[in-house]
This record gives C-alpha cells, structure tokens and sequence, in this order.
C-alpha cells in the first residue's frame, strides 16, 4: 500500500485535526482558543481570517469548501471546523468508492 492510499484509508482522528487547527489559530492570532470559543464573536477571527481558515483547511485535508458549506456557521469554533473537514472527508471518500 502506498503512502497515499493508507492515508486515504486512515479513519478520521477529531482529536488530532481539533489539535491542527488549534495549532494554526493559535500561529496566526498569537491566542490559544478552545475548541468551543466562538472565534468572531469573541474577535479572534474576522472576515479576511475566515478565507485563511478556507484556505488552510482546504490544503492541509485535501478538501474542497464551496457553496453551502461557506458558512460562518462551519468556522466559528475549532470544533465545527473539524466537524466540517470530517464530513468534507467522509462525503469525499463515499463519492470515490462509487
């Protein structure tokens, strides 16, 4: 099995992207959200942070954020952007085994 096919293979770890994605708001906001901290509410985040988030989440899981899914809802906290990446993934990998 190659590289590619076992990470394509690997089941989803929530902790570990919880832990990514805090480590990236934490890089780039110089805070240490929780997972639950609604990051623009509490002006952590704005809008111009919100296409870093896009962005990073699109290149470090490989998946592609568009349409309904380019809601505020699915950034505000660490853990919804996780939850959104896990979906991203699962809908991805149910779409290739077609």
């Amino acid at each position: 099995m190659t590289p590619e096919q076992h990470t394509e293979k690997a089941p989803f770890d929530m902790d570990a992207v919880i832990d990514e994605i805090t480590r990236f708001v934490a890089e780039q906001t110089r805070t240490t959200p929780e997972v639950d901290q609604d990051l623009f509410s509490t002006g952590v985040a704005n809008s111009m942070f919100a296409m870093q988030l896009v962005v990073f989440l699109e290149q470090a899981y490989s998946v592609t954020v568009a349409g309904p899914d380019l809601q505020l809802s699915n950034f505000c906290t660490v853990k919804s952007m996780a939850t959104l990446v896990g979906r991203l993934q699962a809908e991805s990998a149910a779409d290739s085994d077609v």
